[in-house]
């Protein structure tokens, strides 16, 4: 059986389409088994980070000192270097970084299931941020880093998957990441407030992780 799917995305790493092509010879059934909770891992993520968000509109003088990543209190709050990747600085930054996370993040968990998923979810944001800290002292929030891990590991074991970058341009996945990574590295240094370094070491933790997987979970299911 052949499947076709198309989604829209997200503007954060430039305004797509994703298509997955999907096909089975022997009539197995690939899907990741689920926790049994009642939203998925990926779900719960956009649940926190919209709260998180409403906490920084009702309180920012608390929820951004505590939950934004502050390089040089980071001894002092630990629990900053998770807490920032479900922080945002604006309605649109939020917006764009769901929307990317409700299709690349729920694509990549019903392939791998949701332990694996939040593992690389987590993973790639701790490193994006170990990244942006080493060449940053600036305040650190979003998801970006993370979704870079969610985006370079679909790369690696969804080859199928389609990008139409701004609604106009077709691109395989994997030339849609090296289209992102370049346009980070060549950004690195800009005063434009984004952090390319997080971009980038999000994207290798995800490569990391799609290599490692590419075998086991080729094969999707729609």
């Amino acid at each position: 059986m052949r499947s076709l799917l198309h989604l829209p995305l997200t503007k954060g790493l430039g305004s797509t389409w994703i298509r997955t092509d999907a096909q089975w010879d022997d009539g197995e059934d690939w899907r990741a088994p689920r926790s049994g909770l009642p939203v998925s891992a990926s779900g719960a993520i956009l649940i926190i980070c919209m709260l998180f968000y409403v906490a920084t509109l009702i309180a920012p003088g608390i929820a951004i000192p505590y939950l934004a990543l502050n390089p040089a209190l980071v001894l002092e709050r630990p629990w900053t270097m998770v807490t920032h990747m479900f922080m945002h600085a604006s309605f649109d930054h939020l917006f764009w970084n769901m929307l990317f996370l409700f299709f690349f993040g729920m694509e990549l968990e019903r392939r791998v299931g949701e332990r694996l998923f939040l593992e690389i979810y987590l993973t790639s944001g701790l490193v994006a941020a170990i990244c942006q800290i080493a060449i940053s002292s600036g305040y650190m929030l979003g998801a970006s880093g993370a979704l870079y891990g969610v985006l370079g590991c679909l790369a690696l074991i969804a080859p199928e998957i389609r990008v139409m970058l701004f609604f106009i341009l077709p691109l395989r996945i994997q030339y849609a990441v090296a289209l992102f990574a370049l346009m980070d590295f060549s950004m690195m240094g800009s005063s434009d407030n984004i952090a390319h370094m997080a971009h980038i070491g999000g994207l290798f933790v995800g490569l990391a992780f799609g290599y490692i997987l590419r075998g086991r979970y080729k094969r999707a299911y729609l």
